[in-house]
């Protein structure tokens, strides 16, 4: 059987995680739930600077697998829920930058995953879509709104609203829109950037930034203050600082 999740890694310290379930458009099952989140910890323990989550075939995530969905118990249902959200809070607890490559529609759970990262790279065929309240459950309902808004976020969860590429980027869920021609040439200039900066702080920076989101901003500040003290004691700044400005 073929892996639902490929893990693909370079000697650089770049890893690709490929949704691999294109026949049923890349749609969250157990096992695609489980390998996403073994495979986030996997890119946890090794040498990593920095994470893609791509997928194969047109649809980037086509949501829940609700034909695996059918005939469970409701035991089973949210277990499977469970597994799903252990699979986000993976991606979104990566240490170092993680970053949604969305090359066509991630629908519900596809909106999870790719809001999970750092931020988003779109080609024009993308589009982010959350019917899961049309459809008599709940999902979607806590990531989206902070990236877009409660009242956008309604208004896609309330009313199957989908939010094309271009308007992805016009409300801050998308952070590049780049022709389908120069998406490699993007992702490589993006990947150069990541893999020849010191990684530790590319990862303070991340997450100062998380966890300063959650805070007022008297705790906010205290929390970049803590990580200017774990860098200075690091020293590992110096080295970077050293070639600045030189040829």
């Amino acid at each position: 059987m073929t892996d639902p999740v490929l893990y693909e890694a370079t000697d650089e310290g770049v890893v690709t995680l490929w949704l691999n379930r294109p026949a049923a458009r890349n749609a969250l099952n157990l096992a695609l739930a489980e390998q996403l989140a073994a495979a986030c910890r996997r890119a946890t323990d090794e040498n990593v600077k920095l994470v893609l989550v791509r997928a194969k075939g047109a649809v980037f995530c086509a949501g829940a697998d609700l034909k695996e969905r059918q005939g469970m118990s409701d035991d089973q249902v949210r277990a499977r829920r469970v597994k799903g959200f252990a699979a986000y809070n993976a991606l979104e607890q990566l240490p170092m930058p993680a970053v949604a490559v969305v090359e066509g529609p991630a629908i519900g759970s596809g909106c999870e995953i790719s809001a999970a990262c750092d931020f988003i790279v779109a080609t024009p065929r993308a589009s982010f879509k959350t019917p899961e309240a049309l459809w008599g459950t709940v999902g979607a309902t806590q990531r989206l709104p902070r990236v877009l808004g409660k009242r956008l976020a309604k208004d896609m969860m309330l009313t199957g609203r989908v939010l094309s590429a271009e308007e992805a980027v016009l409300h801050g869920l998308v952070s590049r829109l780049v022709q389908p021609e120069a998406l490699e040439a993007t992702l490589a200039e993006i990947t150069a950037t990541i893999v020849q900066a010191p990684p530790a702080g590319l990862r303070m920076a991340k997450r100062c930034i998380d966890q300063g989101m959650e805070l007022d901003p008297r705790g906010a500040l205290a929390t970049e203050l803590l990580a200017i003290e774990e860098i200075l004691a690091a020293a590992e700044w110096r080295q970077a600082m050293a070639g600045f400005g030189k040829p």
